[in-house]
């Protein structure tokens, strides 16, 4: 019963989010970008312009645009991951339309336009990338792709795929202020995300080396009075010529400043590196997850031979 009742709630917050998201992410569109003929890149921009040529309804085809993507996300990242996406995506895709005859028309000034519409579509994506999901498009095919360029982040390559549509739409709309607005839509819509995704994950933090000639006392402080594992790394001072340790510890962002005054209540001389931690995995900050099966992985097990 108590497992049952978990589920509900997980189910229940997922839903809340992308309705939220999906809400933002409508004003976002039928705002500030398309009517001010700003194409935000990915499916949606791809979407704005065909709604510019043919008058299509950009909820629609933003879910009929992806339909191959989610094939390709299913083989890949598996069922679960995709079933939330297509609820997203197809939430998004109604709220975009239903909400299109109701919500005010901005026509003002474009860069205010390119902004507030980036800002609202950054923070409506956030909430569907924090419950595990995308609204399809762009930030579905930038988690594919993250799966194969672990240097870069899920913003940087929406950035990338971004740009292609937009230089589409510059040509389309025969304008090159429209593609310059979009760029700084997609710049604002990224960077909200990064900084939500990563800024405000469990899993990410702040990567302290310490070297001080009371290794032992520091680290012996930081596991009582932090709850924080410590690392000795062997070292050699190339001007000392002398073999050491050096300390190395994760803590997450708001722990930095007490972890300084422990480190320096124990050696004031100590010397401190500390730098950013992208995304940590394990005890204490984000947990290991089993991977979901894949098809390709359903696939693969049902051609191996069956044992003798």
């Amino acid at each position: 019963m108590g497992a049952l009742k978990k589920r509900n709630q997980i189910v229940f917050m997922d839903v809340l989010y992308f309705l939220i998201g999906s809400v933002l992410f409508s004003v976002s569109v039928n705002c500030f970008t398309a009517p001010n003929h700003i194409a935000p890149g990915g499916i949606t921009g791809l979407a704005t312009v065909l709604n510019y040529l043919f008058g299509t309804p950009i909820g629609t085809m933003l879910f009929v645009i992806n339909v191959p993507v989610f094939l390709w996300a299913i083989w890949e990242l598996g069922y679960r991951m995709v079933g939330k996406t297509i609820l997203a995506t197809l939430l998004c895709s109604v709220t975009i339309d239903a909400l299109s005859s109701y919500l005010p028309v901005y026509e003002g000034d474009h860069m205010l336009a390119a902004i507030f519409g980036g800002v609202l579509e950054g923070i409506g994506l956030s909430l569907v990338l924090l419950r595990g999901a995308t609204t399809g498009g762009t930030d579905l095919i930038a988690r594919l792709l993250e799966l194969r360029l672990r240097g870069l982040s899920i913003g940087q390559l929406m950035m990338g795929v971004d740009a292609m549509v937009i230089l589409l739409s510059g040509f389309v709309y025969r304008s090159l202020e429209s593609a310059l607005y979009a760029f700084i839509a997609v710049f604002v819509s990224t960077r909200l995300i990064d900084t939500i995704l990563y800024g405000a994950d469990a899993g990410t933090g702040k990567m302290l080396f310490i070297i001080s000639e009371k290794n032992d006392e520091i680290a012996a402080k930081i596991l009582s009075e932090m709850d924080r594992g410590v690392t000795a790394l062997k070292s050699r001072g190339v001007y000392s010529n002398r073999d050491g340790e050096v300390l190395l510890c994760a803590v997450r962002r708001y722990e930095v400043s007490k972890m300084t005054d422990v480190i320096r209540s124990t050696d004031h001389k100590a010397f401190i590196i500390i730098g950013e931690a992208g995304q940590i995995t394990g005890q204490g900050f984000r947990e290991i997850r089993k991977e979901e099966k894949t098809l390709k992985d359903l696939l693969n097990k049902s051609k191996k031979p069956e044992d003798p």
